[in-house]
This record gives structure tokens, C-alpha cells and sequence, in this order.
């Protein structure tokens, strides 16, 4: 039966995928991502629950609106894909921690719905250069909350504040660093929307952690950046959203930061003890 589980989680992320895809377009349109018909948003018609269904119905309808042909973007079957990949991962990882089941479920409910923000800023920031603080305000109101759940049951003792104190620290301290380098740029080098979501990472990760993420962040930043010059896409001038760099550097912190950082902790231990 484990096959059925995890073809529901899978079935249920592309679902939310679709949802996903709604915010983004209402997002910049202005409109009630709670309320109202999906539309096509080039000729208006409301679309038919039929056509509605998370990637089945882009290649029923080859791609296009089924009233004015208008070509359908990518975007919505590889986001609802996304959102079925991230289900089905986040369930396994989740519900193969051992101990306590609904723990484990809240875990999930946790870990699925970051990474909901996560795919919004994402997409969000790579088609229009800008990380809405609709989005980053109320994931920022959601970690902390299960930041302050976490620690909820300790006696706030002394060997406790620093459990109490990490994240906050954490995101103060990334949020800071990035607001100087917004203000003495003057947007040039990353936009304040990266500051709400260092700040927001910071807050998820906590140290070490955060310390991977950026690294992962400003490492796939200049590679992708390289990359793009390379094949003259891009110049030295040229505007690249930074969220996506830094979406990818904290899922990734988020799921294997601690053994990648035991990893090399010990890979590098053990090279020096071989030179000295």
C-alpha cells in the first residue's frame, strides 16, 4: 500500500501546483487568488473544470486555450509538476524520520507549505525581477511562529536561549548584511525584496546552516551568471534576479545542510590530519 500513499501525496502536489500557478498570474494582476473563476488571460474566457486538471489538460489542449488558441505558457505544467515532486519528496523525507507519526506530519505540513513560498518566489522573481512582500511578509509570520512553537515547551533556561535566540539572530543578521549591500548599491547588486527573504531564510535555517545556503546561493549565482555571459545572454551589466540563488541554496540547507556540513567538517579534519 506504501505506492498508493505516495501516488496520493504526488497527486495532491500537483493540485496545489495548480493552485500555485494562480497565485503567481493574480499575484501581478491584482486579483483574489481566494475568489473568482480561472480565466484565460488573454481573451478572459472562463475556463471549463475540464480544462482545469494539473497537466493532463496542457496536452489535451496541446498547449493552447481552448477559446482563442493562445499559446499556454510552460510555466503551469512544470510548476504543477514541481508541486507533485515536492509533495512526494517531502512526504518521504518526513515520514522516514522515525519517531512520533504526528510529528512527522506536522514536519510535512511544515516543510511542504516553506516550500510553496519558495516555488512562488521563485517563479515569481524569475519572470518579473521582484519578490512581492505578499509573499515573503506572511511566510515570514509563518516560520517564526513554528520557530516560537518549537521552543514553546522549554523552560527558557539559560541552556536555552540559544536554541531561543538562533534563528531570530540568524535572520537579523542576514537581513542586515543585505540591506547594506542594497543601500550602498543602490539596488544594483540585489533589490529589497532579497532582504525580506535573506531575512526569512535566516530565520528557517539558523546557524550553520544559513552559512551552506549563501554559499550555495552566491556559488550557483556565479556559475549561472558565467554560464550566461558565455553564451552572450548576459553581460557584466545585466540584471539577474537573485531569489531563485538564494530559493535553491536554502531548500537544499534546509533538507542536507547538516550532513553536508558534517561531511566536509570531517573530509577537511581528515586532510589536515594526513598534512600535519
Amino acid at each position: 500500500m506504501a505506492w498508493f500513499f505516495y501516488v496520493s501525496f504526488f497527486i495532491f502536489g500537483l493540485a496545489v501546483g495548480s493552485f500555485l500557478n494562480c497565485v503567481i498570474y493574480r499575484l501581478k494582476s491584482k486579483e483574489s487568488f481566494l475568489f473568482g473563476h480561472s480565466h484565460c488571460p488573454f481573451c478572459q474566457k472562463q475556463l471549463l473544470w475540464y480544462d482545469l486538471l494539473p497537466v493532463v489538460s496542457f496536452f489535451i489542449l496541446k498547449g493552447k486555450c481552448r477559446w482563442c488558441q493562445k499559446k499556454i505558457s510552460w510555466q503551469y505544467p512544470l510548476v504543477e509538476i514541481v508541486g507533485g515532486i515536492l509533495s512526494l519528496f517531502v512526504s518521504y523525507y518526513c515520514f522516514h524520520l522515525g519517531g512520533c507519526p504526528y510529528y512527522n506530519a506536522l514536519l510535512f505540513i511544515f516543510y511542504f507549505i516553506v516550500s510553496c513560498f519558495f516555488v512562488v518566489i521563485f517563479v515569481y522573481d524569475l519572470k518579473y525581477y521582484l519578490i512581492p512582500d505578499s509573499v515573503i511578509f506572511p511566510a515570514i509570520f509563518f516560520v517564526a511562529s513554528w520557530q516560537f512553537a518549537k521552543i514553546s515547551d522549554y523552560h527558557l533556561s539559560l541552556a536555552h536561549y540559544r536554541v531561543f535566540l538562533n534563528p531570530f539572530l540568524s535572520g537579523l543578521i542576514v537581513g542586515a548584511i543585505f540591506f547594506l549591500l542594497v543601500f550602498f548599491s543602490k539596488e544594483k547588486w540585489m533589490g529589497w525584496g532579497d532582504v525580506g527573504l535573506g531575512f526569512l531564510i535566516g530565520l528557517l535555517l539558523g546557524f550553520p546552516n544559513i552559512f551552506l545556503s549563501l554559499f550555495l546561493t552566491f556559488t550557483f549565482g556565479a556559475l549561472v551568471g558565467l554560464a550566461l555571459m558565455i553564451l552572450r545572454k548576459k553581460t557584466l551589466k545585466s540584471e539577474v534576479p537573485f531569489g531563485p540563488f538564494l530559493v535553491l541554496g536554502a531548500f537544499i540547507a534546509l533538507f542536507w545542510g547538516t550532513q553536508i556540513i558534517n561531511w566536509y567538517l570531517n573530509w577537511s579534519s581528515s586532510l589536515l590530519g594526513g598534512v600535519l
